[in-house]
């Protein structure tokens, strides 16, 4: 044998070794291509169930985007709180650790204190009224306001659902003085928390996805929350009453943090604004046509769905706001506006 010829052991290690850097140089292309049709990463975070409406709405505009723009993006949803806990998307937000947060008027007044205006309970009247303030003219305010402060992009606002009040134990609620030492699991933010006092109740601070355990238990009395979220979240095997209170019509808004939208081109922006008039259409036609079955729903599973005095509650959550602290830093003339949208 030469002196330096390998072996014909050897020689397939060898050819192997060649084959396997060959064929390395050949698929790092093809891997850096599949990165790139992954496209760019959309996290979105949500409290909420996968078999809620809004949560339904994410897969759609999902959906919508990739035939808007096809493998452009990567949307990758996380549901129940298992990204970010409720009340921590802005943060997460803001620290380029989240791209999309579904974000309430609530949230927002906790950094910009005089859109507490828009936490007020009773103010809105339906979903169509909703719109005509979101998508007006003092929804260009309210979202250049809150792009410039809190550093997140609102795209759309969607209909959350018209809140009610649920009771483990069937009660007599006329007036709110009924509600008078109930437990009411509300979120934990200020103004959520003055509007369980003004309802009456005692307010309870709680995660959401922690509702169900605090209600089987007897942590919580009750809760307030849309019907069709109530549905979807189970909440009817632990209660047994639903007070039709009515007593805010309630949205969420659709928000990107500014660092990835702001890096979007108009076209990637175009197609996310479409997608997701695709998404709010579907979230709003289904909460409305659940809104409009849930009775007859939580009766079957023997649940008893009472209607109170909606005036009295009205007039005792529109005093109690419009007295308060957080009435005193409300734009002036803004109350009326949203009224005459």
């Amino acid at each position: 044998m030469r002196k330096h010829e390998p072996s014909l052991l050897s020689r397939p290690l060898a050819r192997r070794t060649v084959l396997a850097g060959a064929a390395g140089v050949i698929a790092a292309p093809f891997v850096a291509r599949l990165a790139h049709a992954a496209g760019k990463a959309i996290r979105i975070s949500t409290p909420g169930a996968d078999a809620e409406w809004q949560s339904k709405a994410l897969v759609k505009f999902k959906e919508a985007l990739e035939k808007e723009a096809p493998g452009a993006f990567d949307v990758q949803i996380h549901f129940n709180g298992t990204l970010f806990g409720q009340g921590t998307e802005i943060e997460a937000m803001q620290r380029g650790n989240l791209e999309v947060g579904m974000i309430s008027p609530q949230d927002i007044a906790e950094l910009i204190p005089e859109y507490s205006i828009f936490t007020t309970g009773y103010l809105m009247r339906d979903a169509k009224h909703l719109d005509a303030v979101y998508d007006g003219e003092i929804g260009k305010e309210y979202k250049a306001r809150v792009s410039k402060d809190v550093d997140i992009h609102i795209v759309r606002s969607q209909y959350l659902g018209t809140r009610h009040v649920v009771l483990r134990q069937p009660k007599d609620v006329k007036v709110p003085k009924d509600l008078a030492g109930v437990k009411l699991r509300m979120p934990g933010s200020a103004s959520w928390q003055f509007l369980g006092k003004a309802l009456g109740a005692s307010p309870t601070p709680l995660a959401f996805e922690e509702i169900y355990l605090a209600l089987q238990t007897g942590t919580i009395d009750g809760l307030e929350n849309p019907l069709p979220d109530i549905i979807s979240n189970k909440f009817y095997e632990v209660s047994k009453q639903i007070v039709l209170t009515s007593h805010m019509v309630a949205n969420t808004f659709f928000t990107f943090s500014n660092k990835f939208w702001n890096g979007l081109d108009a076209k990637q922006k175009a197609a996310i604004e479409k997608a997701e008039a695709a998404a709010k259409a579907f979230n709003d036609e289904g909460v409305l046509s659940t809104e409009k079955e849930a009775v007859a729903f939580f009766e079957s599973k023997g649940l008893k769905v009472t209607t109170p005095d909606v005036p009295v509650f009205r007039a005792q959550v529109l005093k109690a706001f419009s007295e308060s602290d957080f009435a005193k830093t409300w734009p002036k003339g803004m109350l009326q506006r949203i009224e005459a949208a």
